[in-house]
């Protein structure tokens, strides 16, 4: 596919941005139809005559204002989670009780659906940096009191309600201010796809590191050293980015905002793939310690498998990343996205350890696509939208993931586990194939509407 005969199958929506505009003939409707049955090419094509940016990560760190946010991004994780296994372990010696000591890492996640619901208008009616700097300094103050002797077990679970609550916030404020720092082209899905490895790498040493320093610190020490990281992410994000503009003065209610946001038949069947994925992806993870026991491993070998998605997803992400142009990123977004819960099938047969991690392994690979599919997301969001839709992004993956969880262990109380797991992975793959049809339903109606339009402008 030639970048001057198709364009992207998910960039319908009006030209708002400065991107170089494809020429009328390249336009035509068969023309943009073949290109949608062939692969979308991505929207940061560069103009005849204008260099492109060099490729991989190394061109994104090139930019001195991402440099402070993955800085400050790095400050923010160490704080989170420190918190959640130091807060875990004073929570446990308080009261004695291991259902205590679980609901403050339950509490993490329980409050992300409310916050990013009741919270999301304001990533885009206020300033970003704004917005970022008062998020940390909320989360600051919250771990500060939490540092406080005596504070009781009450007061230290609504406290890390509080810093769950506005994490939602921070999170689609900071991926919507990336596409102010990188733009919207390749650089801002490179930008998003190494802050997201971060976080993903928390999974493999955040918490095995917080194990280590608790045995150097009293509890309440390290959550100092929390409320320390997130002061030092709020003066970074003060000092190191630009102040620039609201995106949007519009004052609208929440519900308003989401029929904003999933109104649109093209955006909502994005999001939807954004977030149905990982309710059927996390089944194994959430079963995997039942399913060790039943075939008889060690907990050595659970330590294996639980690491064996996150590894694969960080080296599929690094690979498409570093090794793979912006177009070819887009054209996978489909067939991995279509085969990505594949591997669950291999859990029919009830398989030992190296099968097991080699199915886990596999799933995580192909998460790549999410590289491709980030392209497409914000191509399709109004630039007066992007932070609440960022916003619902994150709101919707942490509360689906923390519902498939539940769903799965559900499941496994009536049916053996390596059937539970089998049975997300057709459920999965079938899920995936009618949201990819009705993305390119949407897409295939947003493109008649615009010909009709131009045709009757003529």
């Amino acid at each position: 596919m030639s970048a001057t005969s198709a364009a992207s199958p998910l960039s319908a929506s009006p030209p708002r941005r400065t991107l170089p505009q494809h020429s009328a003939t390249a336009e035509s409707l068969e023309g943009r139809r073949r290109a949608l049955d062939a692969g979308p090419m991505p929207a940061d094509t560069q103009a005849p005559g204008r260099s492109a940016p060099p490729p991989g990560y190394r061109s994104v760190f090139r930019v001195r204002e991402f440099r402070t946010v993955f800085a400050a991004h790095l400050l923010s994780v160490f704080g989170v989670v420190v918190a959640e296994i130091s807060l875990s372990v004073l929570v446990y010696r308080t009261t004695g009780s291991p259902l205590m000591s679980a609901l403050t890492f339950a509490l993490g996640f329980l409050p992300y659906v409310l916050g990013g619901t009741l919270l999301a208008g304001i990533a885009d009616r206020h300033p970003a940096r704004r917005v970022l700097v008062a998020c940390d300094l909320v989360c600051a103050l919250c771990a500060a009191a939490m540092v406080a002797p005596g504070t009781p077990v009450a007061v230290l679970l609504v406290l890390r309600c509080a810093m769950a609550f506005v994490a939602p916030l921070f999170q689609g404020t900071r991926n919507a201010s990336l596409s102010d720092i990188l733009g919207t082209g390749d650089a801002f899905v490179l930008g998003r796809s190494l802050l997201r490895m971060v976080a993903q790498s928390a999974q493999l040493i955040g918490f095995g590191l917080g194990g280590l320093l608790l045995t150097v610190l009293a509890p309440r020490a390290a959550i100092a050293l929390t409320a320390a990281g997130f002061l030092g992410s709020a003066l970074l994000l003060r000092l190191g980015t630009r102040s620039r503009p609201a995106r949007s003065s519009a004052r609208t209610s929440p519900l308003a905002g989401l029929r904003a946001v999933l109104g649109r038949r093209r955006l909502r069947a994005l999001m939807l793939l954004f977030w149905l994925p990982p309710v059927f992806l996390v089944v194994p993870e959430a079963l995997l310690a039942p399913y060790a026991d039943g075939i008889g491993v060690g907990t050595a070998a659970l330590g294996l498998m639980m690491c064996a998605m996150p590894v694969g997803t960080i080296a599929g992400e690094l690979w498409a990343g570093s090794a793979l142009t912006a177009r070819t990123r887009s054209r996978i977004v489909i067939p991995l996205a279509s085969a990505g819960l594949l591997p669950l099938l291999l859990f029919a047969v009830r398989p030992g350890l190296p099968v097991v991690l080699a199915a886990l392994l596999l799933a995580g690979l192909a998460h790549a696509y999410t590289l491709g599919l980030d392209q497409w997301y914000v191509d399709a969001v109004p630039d007066e939208l992007r932070g609440r839709a960022m916003t619902l992004l994150s709101t919707g993956l942490m509360t689906l993931q923390g519902v498939g969880m539940a769903l799965a262990g559900l499941a496994a109380e009536f049916r053996p586990v390596h059937e539970v797991v089998t049975g997300a992975g057709v459920l999965g793959t079938g899920v995936v194939l009618l949201l990819l049809a009705e993305l390119r339903s949407a897409v295939r109606q947003e493109e008649r509407l615009r010909d009709e339009t131009a045709l009757a402008v003529k």
